[in-house]
């Protein structure tokens, strides 16, 4: 009604109307097209279109160059063609419009084919074209489109362009070549805020630790320069600091830059610094310090949110994401979305809440996402994890979704996990039917099937095939499951002569695959060699003391359990306590080791003792032992 009533003041009011007709000048017409192109309102353009032919404003380039754009922007690339097409001298702003419409809505094919018709008709690409261009490379990481337009850009003088050369270095990040962007960047004859935000960003995206080291560097190049670092710059900069990259403190240290120079007084506005913080946190198992920042946050989106649901979910605590989801819907009245969907699932996954699980997956539904890839992939994962195969099946069966390699993987990993190893391996071949080539994931998920099935023949065929006939290096994961297998099996000398003639240098996985199967078969020659392998790999894993104490329990050595306890405390190593949940009428307990939070924890213990007692009686364990062990 707003965008008719728009229009309507701009036409004439009565057909009769004669001499004291306002017709609307080009200069309206122009706001008109303007306003369709902020409402994207395809019928405001068209009314706007027709007003010009009606007017014989045909030849006005100004109008024409901003209706391209309004069709553009309302989607309808085909009368944006049409419109360019019409006008018989074309200036370069025409073209950009065009070509700019074209980026806009990822047809990136298109825009090229615009760009070099743009050269053969002899006009001069001006800066704009140049750096759309550029981010169109930088989209698709084409390096050797984005390579020509940098040459283009030499050849025309437009390489001193700080808006161009910007989108220039960005193109290089985007396609990994850190180098020639930092080449570019210490050429550039003038710089602002932007060139060194961006080349910030690419270090810190990128995986090589190199790229971390530079990043520092220009970060500290850019204070002594001159250039105040911006909320842009701390929230490229926050994802490389966490504890994995031994840079933990630099995330606070940037954190208490926020707070100094008030640019933490931004997050009700800018809500991006406040997720990079959350993110920053999470990833460095500071859950606490995520939560503090997300009550502090005056705004919160549904990326904050989503932000916060993630840090609870990886840290381990799904009950406070479920709680969360929960609030984000009912309390602040925001929907979630797709990342915050595939976000709260693996929380059912781990509290076994197939209901919400369930819930989630109708919700998906109703908001027309069961397509998305990602979330199919999530739902298989969770359905599977909550002992709901035919579930996960279904999913995997829905045609509505293009099936990726981690669709495959998922399903097959959901096979092996509930003991269904032949059709983890049937459903394995399938994947490689159309010509598909195995990843890691796939192989790993398959040959755990077979170890756990008992498989090892077709086990031990994959394997070879995976290396002969795909030439792929195996990794330590999969030489891991390959041990387990032939452990299993039973197949101790044949597991040992695996571990030696490995091309990869055997891992704590490795040998833990090794102590198990040698446990199981009662071998005390490679359950002494796999322990000592273990403590020499994880000195300061809790759980090998914990299990090699209780194997020497077992056997009565108590002085040999007493130095273990002795090496644990001298360590300062203590066993993360272990954790059991049940769903009673939709509600999760959960019980810790020595638990005594729940209400009815007197009732409970009271019922464990008469347990206990019944099997005292019966001689059915040496609760010596029991007692010593747990």
């Amino acid at each position: 009604m707003f965008l008719h009533r728009a229009f309507k003041v701009a036409v004439p009011t009565s057909r009769y109307c004669t001499s004291a007709t306002v017709f609307p000048s080009p200069l309206h017409l122009l706001d008109l097209l303007q306003l369709s192109i902020h409402h994207r309102s395809l019928k405001l353009a068209q009314q706007s279109h027709a007003q010009i032919l009606a007017l014989g404003f045909n030849e006005n380039a100004f109008l024409y160059t901003r209706l391209v754009s309004a069709y553009a922007a309302c989607g309808n690339l085909f009368n944006s063609r049409l419109v360019f097409d019409s006008i018989a001298l074309k200036s370069i702003y025409l073209w950009n419009s065009l070509i700019n419409g074209f980026a806009k809505h990822h047809a990136f094919d298109e825009a090229f084919a615009m760009f070099h018709e743009m050269i053969r008709s002899s006009i001069l690409p001006d800066d704009y074209t140049l750096a759309t261009l550029s981010k169109i490379s930088a989209e698709i990481e084409d390096l050797i489109s984005g390579k020509l337009i940098h040459a283009r850009c030499v050849i025309i003088g437009f390489v001193s362009d700080v808006v161009v050369a910007n989108s220039l270095m960005s193109m290089y990040c985007k396609c990994g070549e850190l180098g020639e962007a930092g080449k570019l960047f210490d050429e550039m004859p003038q710089k602002n805020l932007s060139s060194w935000n961006v080349i910030i960003a690419g270090c810190a995206a990128s995986e090589d630790c190199m790229s971390h080291i530079d990043l520092w560097n220009f970060f500290r190049r850019m204070q002594n320069d001159g250039f105040k670092p911006n909320a842009y710059s701390i929230a490229s900069i926050l994802p490389a600091c966490d504890s994995n990259t031994g840079r933990w403190d630099y995330g606070k240290e940037l954190h208490s830059f926020l707070v100094k120079n008030e640019l933490d007084l931004k997050m009700d506005l800018d809500v991006h610094i406040g997720s990079a913080l959350i993110d920053m946190y999470s990833r460095s198992n500071r859950v606490a310090h995520s939560r503090r920042v997300f009550d502090q946050m005056r705004c919160r989106n549904v990326h904050v949110w989503t932000a916060m649901i993630k840090s609870c979910v990886q840290n381990g605590a799904p009950e406070e994401a479920a709680s969360l989801l929960h609030e984000m819907q009912v309390k602040a009245g925001i929907q979630p979305n797709k990342v915050t969907l595939v976000s709260v699932l693996p929380a059912c996954s781990s509290l076994a809440g197939l209901t919400g699980g369930k819930q989630i997956h109708c919700f998906a539904i109703k908001m027309d996402l069961n397509h998305d890839v990602s979330l199919c992939n999530a739902l298989i994962d969770m359905y599977s994890k909550c002992g709901s195969l035919s579930y996960a099946r279904r999913v995997f069966d829905n045609g509505a979704f293009y099936k990726d390699s981690i669709s495959w993987s998922s399903m097959i990993s959901a096979y092996g996990l509930h003991g269904r190893g032949e059709d983890a391996v049937n459903m394995y071949y399938k994947m490689l039917q159309p010509g598909t080539k195995p990843d890691m994931i796939a192989v790993v998920g398959v040959l755990s099937a077979c170890s756990k099935s008992g498989l090892v023949d077709q086990g031990l065929s994959i394997y070879d095939s995976f290396m002969t006939r795909y030439g792929m290096k195996p990794t330590a994961e999969i030489c891991a499951c390959v041990v387990d297998m032939l452990g299993r099996s039973g197949q101790l000398d044949e597991a040992m002569k695996f571990i030696r003639e490995m091309p990869v240098e055997p891992s704590a996985s490795v040998w833990g695959a090794l102590l198990s199967a040698s446990i199981m078969h009662g071998n005390s020659v490679t359950r002494d060699l796999a322990y000592r392998f273990l403590l020499e790999l994880e000195p300061e894993n809790p759980s090998n003391y914990i299990s090699l104490s209780n194997l020497y329990a077992s056997y009565r050595r108590w002085d040999v359990v007493a130095e273990m306890r002795t090496m644990m405390k001298e360590r300062g190593l203590r066993k993360v306590p272990g954790c059991s949940w049940i769903t009673i009428s939709g509600k999760t307990y959960s019980f810790y080791v020595a638990d005594k939070v729940h209400t009815s924890s007197s009732l409970i213990y009271e019922i464990l003792d008469d347990l206990v007692s019944v099997m005292k009686g019966d001689n059915c364990l040496d609760f010596d032992i029991l007692t010593e062990i747990y």
